[in-house]
């Protein structure tokens, strides 16, 4: 086991969602799946998962929690799924995230476990512009250091063998995301007990109070895919809408049927087509689904290689085809047909 598998998970899935009219945002359905289903399956290794907030279906194990008082706010949430790790390093993730996927976790895990370099404070980064912040999410603009306590550059020099206090990724528009993060938990735990210390209480407290005392180093998200989030109704219909775009409605119908059946399977679109092709055009256009059936079938009882069965039933395939356009030759030219 190492840093990046030796994570925990904590999913903040309560909140008021009054944008939404007060709806439930974490089982809000996009692409057949909900919200919820969605950010865990992009965190499947984690040793434990809670999710905090309202006890609602998950599609894996997971721990729950509330917040205390329910509703609370996000540092509330934060310190009630805390409690139930154990992992040197916790992933913080928000329920509304459709787009979030196994490999910016990894990459978040990976600059959250490197040595200290060019991280910055969390509370030095210039806001983003554009949509408003998330939920529970206040903005940069006007913030000075914590009452009481020096900035990161004041605190005397990291070296390169120290570590960050975690990373969060950062939006095409330069916006922190600290609600798409990896944190180191000593530090996370640290602060969390300071900002307690220092007001009495996490309730209501925003996340800025707790971010300004932590180095993070930010990952990029260039086009703002990972880190959509889903805070209206037009952010619902715009999430649906990309899913459905031609290039990623096949990829993303794949995952949700996997997803629904509980199987776990490496899936070359591309192959199955051509497979799906071969057999349509070289034998019957029925033929192609049976097929392409017939080779998950055989994938899932015999234990087999997808490409290497997709490879023998398009050679099948092209071999009878070959052999109707043998025999119409032959019948034409009124000669034996090929053996």
């Amino acid at each position: 086991m190492n840093d990046l598998t030796d994570y925990d998970t904590i999913v903040l899935a309560g909140g008021a969602a009054r944008r939404l009219g007060g709806a439930d945002k974490p089982s809000l359905s996009v692409g057949g799946r909900p919200l919820l289903d969605r950010v865990l399956a992009a965190c499947p290794d984690a040793a434990i998962t809670v999710v905090v907030g309202p006890r609602r279906p998950a599609t894996r194990a997971v721990v729950h929690a509330v917040e205390d008082p329910p509703g609370g706010g996000p540092l509330a949430a934060l310190d009630a799924g805390l409690r139930h790790t154990t992992a040197p390093t916790v992933l913080v993730l928000s329920a509304d995230l459709p787009f979030l996927t196994a490999a910016t976790v990894q990459s978040l895990l990976e600059a959250a476990t490197r040595t200290a370099g060019a991280a910055t404070p969390a509370g030095g980064s210039a806001p983003g512009e554009g949509r408003e912040p998330h939920e529970g999410r206040a903005p940069h603009e006007g913030r000075a250091p914590h009452e009481g306590r020096a900035p990161h550059e004041d605190r005397g020099p990291r070296d390169g063998r120290t570590l960050h206090d975690g990373a969060m990724l950062q939006d095409a528009s330069g916006r922190d995301q600290p609600l798409v993060a990896a944190y180191r938990a000593e530090p996370l735990r640290r602060e969390l007990a300071r900002v307690r210390a220092e007001h009495g209480t996490l309730a209501g407290l925003p996340l800025r109070a707790l971010m300004s005392g932590l180095l993070l180093e930010r990952v990029p998200d260039a086009t703002t895919t990972a880190s959509f989030d889903c805070d209206t109704w037009e952010d619902i219909s715009a999430a649906r809408a990309r899913i459905r775009e031609h290039g990623n409605v096949l990829d993303e119908w794949i995952t949700a049927v996997k997803a629904e059946l509980g199987i776990e399977l490496d899936v070359d679109t591309a192959a199955l087509l051509d497979l799906a092709r071969d057999a349509a055009h070289g034998v019957a256009r029925p033929a192609a689904p049976l097929t392409t059936f017939l080779i998950g079938y055989a994938a899932g009882q015999q234990g087999r290689d997808v490409q290497e069965l997709s490879d023998r039933a398009a050679a099948l395939a092209n071999r009878w085809a070959a052999e109707g356009a043998a025999d119409a030759d032959a019948t034409g030219a009124g000669t034996k047909p090929a053996e």
